[in-house]
């Protein structure tokens, strides 16, 4: 008969997903040589109590028992230190599945379709590994931990009521802000820097592929310290675009692609780069483009930092006085401007200058397709 010693003493890496005591090994030792648990007792010096709890893995075996074991019945103590902390780590990854298992009607809180669609998180068969998956995508331990860390802030957010019902959601998609931004090297937030690079931001929107501008937009952002982050939203977060602090040092700007259209992503990311530079650090903003109905203070002056910072107030009173809005006429002067001649499109229909369902929508603007739909 193989002993367990001479099977695994050479796996460093032995990690079974069985109960196995050390006990279990110990007494086929005992078994081969024909001793007794007594004469075991004998010769380790520990009681024979001792010893039968040490084989039914009542009691568990310290680093002194693992030399003895090693002189005793040959091993090494590593062999049998390792045994005992393979065995322990097992009761106790039973007793956490169980907890898992129990936190399964956390997962349909989740957005968990989209989590999968989207590639954010593994599907998974197992229903505690699949809520084990779910809390490593939120860095947490435990459902009261994502509770404290992600839905009691989520709630406090400023923002429209039919966000707050769907809290889940809405941390999901910040979630997934964070881990963009963290794979972004941004340098310590300079509010100066940070209005010099919307100056060079303003001029991208006349590029019509995100392949080419994105990377730039995000360079040119992380130089003054803010992360700009791109992440559809999952059902149940009806959010344009979000801003925040992510520490006292680095902002994110994350966008959802809501409205995939030039003149809406354009607004939208200035709305945000507003919120970064004329207000608190402590507050976090989530925004519907346009739908909300709202017009707190904060939100206000966002929309006005957006929109006189695209087209200033002056350039744009003097266009309107001549009362041209045909599409050279509009192409001209977002020329003059270096943007996207959407945005002007956008704001004279904002105004209600135009129709929203004018013809010139087709013509003027330009429909993304982001890099995450490939």
């Amino acid at each position: 008969m193989t002993s367990r010693v001479s099977t695994y003493e050479s796996l460093s890496d032995f990690a079974p997903d069985w109960l196995t005591p050390p006990g279990e090994s110990i007494q086929d030792l005992l078994e081969q040589r024909s001793w007794t648990q007594a004469e075991l007792a004998t010769r380790t010096g520990f009681t024979p109590k001792h010893i039968s709890e040490l084989i039914k893995g009542h009691t568990g075996l310290t680093e002194d028992a693992a030399f003895k074991l090693e002189r005793v019945l040959g091993g090494s103590a590593r062999f049998w230190l390792n045994l005992e902390s393979q065995f322990r780590e097992q009761i106790a990854r039973n007793k956490d599945r169980e907890t898992l298992s129990a936190a399964a009607a956390w997962l349909k809180e989740l957005p968990l379709a989209d989590m999968i669609r989207f590639g954010w998180i593994e599907k998974i068969a197992d229903t505690p590994a699949q809520v084990q998956a779910a809390l490593t995508y939120f860095n947490v331990a435990s459902v009261a931990a994502w509770q404290e860390q992600y839905a009691k802030p989520v709630a406090a957010y400023r923002a429209h009521q039919k966000l707050l019902r769907t809290a889940p959601a809405v941390s999901t998609w910040l979630r997934q802000g964070e881990i963009q931004a963290a794979k972004l090297d941004c340098r310590s937030y300079d509010a100066e820097r940070f209005r010099a690079a919307l100056q060079q931001v303003r001029s991208l929107s006349q590029d019509p592929d995100p392949k080419s501008f994105l990377p730039k937009l995000q360079s040119l952002c992380a130089l003054a310290g803010v992360a700009v982050a791109l992440a559809p939203a999952p059902k149940g977060c009806p959010v344009s675009g979000a801003s925040r602090w992510l520490s006292s040092h680095h902002a994110l700007i994350l966008l959802s692609l809501r409205g995939k259209t030039d003149d809406k992503f354009w607004f939208t990311f200035f709305h945000e780069a507003g919120h970064i530079l004329k207000h608190g650090k402590r507050l976090v903003f989530l925004d519907i483009f346009r739908e909300d109905g709202l017009d707190p203070k904060e939100e206000a002056e966002a929309d006005d930092f957006a929109r006189d910072w695209l087209i200033p107030q002056q350039d744009y009173q003097a266009f309107v006085k001549r009362h041209d809005f045909s599409e050279s006429s509009i192409r001209r002067f977002a020329a003059t401007q270096h943007i996207a001649p959407a945005i002007v499109l956008g704001r004279l229909q904002y105004e209600k200058r135009l129709h929203w369902n004018s013809a010139l929508g087709k013509s003027l603007t330009v429909h993304f397709h982001w890099p995450h739909e490939d």
